[in-house]
């Protein structure tokens, strides 16, 4: 995987990330669905990152 490929991976999951957090903070989604969604975005990464 090229520098620029993680760059990449790393951006898009701060992406999610801000955008799980911004939700929760905003009360559309409770603590729960807010895991939930930051585990996938960082299986994701992790994913990408090992390829």
């Amino acid at each position: 995987m090229s520098d620029h490929d993680v760059h990449d991976a790393v951006e898009e999951f701060l992406r999610e990330a801000d955008d799980a957090y911004g939700e929760y903070e905003q009360g559309y989604t409770d603590a729960d669905a807010t895991l939930r969604r930051l585990e996938t975005a960082i299986e994701a990464l992790r994913t990408a990152t090992e390829e």
